[in-house]
């Protein structure tokens, strides 16, 4: 499930079922050493709350700086993103389902600038983390390896 909601301001949310418990798909998202395997290239460390870190994604040069807000184990994962001025806020619940499986949503909100770059923020940032969960899903139930950040932008043939 994806969506696009329209309020005072946009919030983007994405979610996936992925058939492993809560605690493995919670270190997913906190554990560089899994997380690479389907988002960023590179983490100057593990997801603490109250601490900083650097993700990269080297293919394209770039970096942000995340600030953790909040972390509740296996549940809920709270983090400010973006450069001075662009931040904006993402959340991961992280909800069990039968069978040990995990339902995980993901919601961004607090986007930052003119209307129209606002909206392009947000249509931007519900394909990229609904890419993010097919990745993680791929991943952590079957052990492949999409490279879907990387190959959404080849370059010479996109803009990005």
């Amino acid at each position: 499930m994806s969506k696009l909601t329209i309020s005072k301001a946009p919030i983007v949310e994405a979610g996936m079922l992925i058939r492993k418990p809560p605690a493995v798909v919670f270190d997913a998202f906190v554990n560089p050493e899994v997380t690479t395997n389907f988002w960023f290239t590179k983490s100057s460390g593990k997801l603490t709350q109250g601490e900083s870190v650097e993700w990269s994604w080297e293919m394209y040069n770039f970096s942000v700086q995340v600030e953790v807000k909040e972390i509740r184990q296996n549940e809920f994962i709270l983090i400010s993103w973006g450069s001075a001025g662009d931040e904006s806020e993402v959340e991961w619940k992280f909800v069990p389902y039968k069978n040990d499986w995990t339902y995980v949503s993901i919601t961004n909100s607090g986007f930052q600038g003119d209307p129209d770059g606002v909206i392009a923020k947000a249509l931007d940032s519900v394909g990229g983390f609904t890419t993010v969960l097919d990745g993680a899903k791929a991943w952590l139930e079957h052990g492949i390896k999409l490279n879907l950040i990387e190959d959404k932008f080849p370059k010479g043939l996109t803009e990005h």
